[in-house]
C-alpha cells in the first residue's frame, strides 16, 4: 500500500499540464523571458511561450487584456505572472483537473494562492476596467480576439470583484483559491518569489500531494 501511495504522490509532483502550450515534462529552460524567468531551472513552458506570455495580443490564446480600454501596467504584470505560473510551473500537480475543451485536456482548480499574492493583484488592478467576472467563457470571439459580449458594461475591477478573494477565485472560474496562508508558509502557492532562494512551490506541492 505504501508503494502505491508513493506512486500516486510522485505522479502529482514535477508534472506539466496536458494543455495547449505545455511541454510533456518539465526541464531546464535557459532562455525564459521576462517575468517567467523564475521557472528557468525547471519549466513546463518553452522560451517562445514565455515571450508570448508578455505580448498584449499573443498568439497563445488571442486574449486581449485591453477589452475595456488599456489595462494599467501595474495590473497587467499580475496577469503576466499568472500566465507564467500557469504555463511554466511544474508544481501544480495536486490541483490538476480534467478539462473537456478543444484546446486542453487538463486545467487547474482551487490552487491555494498566498494571501499577499492575491491581495496585491487586487490592489494593483482595482482601477482596471472589465466587463466580465469569469474570463474563461462568454466572450464575443467573432473578430478572432475576445470582445465584451453584447450589453455587458465596462466597470472598474473593484465593482466587478469587490474583494481580493472574488478576483482570484472567480476570474478564471475557480482555478485559484484565496487563502489566509502567507508567503513562505509552505502551505500556499506563490505567483511571485525570489529565484535566488529557490522555488518555494516545490514544498507546497509536496505538502498537498
Amino acid at each position: 500500500a505504501t508503494a502505491a501511495v508513493t506512486v500516486t504522490q510522485d505522479s502529482l509532483l514535477n508534472v506539466c499540464l496536458d494543455a495547449k502550450h505545455h511541454k510533456t515534462e518539465p526541464g531546464p529552460e535557459g532562455q525564459l523571458y521576462g517575468q517567467c524567468v523564475l521557472w528557468k531551472d525547471n519549466a513546463c513552458c518553452t522560451a517562445n511561450t514565455s515571450l508570448e506570455a508578455h505580448q498584449d495580443q499573443s498568439y497563445l490564446y488571442n486574449f486581449n487584456w485591453d477589452h475595456c480600454g488599456a489595462m494599467p501596467e501595474k495590473c497587467k504584470r499580475h496577469f503576466i505572472q499568472d500566465l507564467c505560473l500557469y504555463e511554466c510551473s511544474p508544481n501544480l500537480g495536486p490541483w490538476i483537473d480534467q478539462a473537456d475543451t478543444s484546446w486542453r485536456k487538463e486545467r487547474i482548480r482551487d490552487v491555494p494562492l498566498c494571501q499577499e499574492d492575491c491581495e496585491q493583484w487586487w490592489e494593483d488592478c482595482q482601477d482596471a476596467v472589465t466587463c466580465k467576472v469569469n474570463w474563461h467563457k462568454g466572450w464575443n470571439w467573432t473578430t478572432g480576439t475576445n470582445q465584451c459580449p453584447k450589453g455587458a458594461m465596462c466597470q472598474r475591477f473593484k465593482f466587478v470583484f469587490p474583494t481580493a478573494a472574488a478576483l482570484c477565485e472567480q476570474i478564471w472560474s475557480g482555478s485559484y483559491r484565496y487563502t489566509s496562508h502567507h508567503r513562505g508558509s509552505g502551505r500556499c502557492i506563490q505567483m511571485w518569489f525570489d529565484l535566488t532562494q529557490g522555488n518555494p512551490n516545490v514544498v507546497v506541492a509536496q505538502y498537498y500531494a
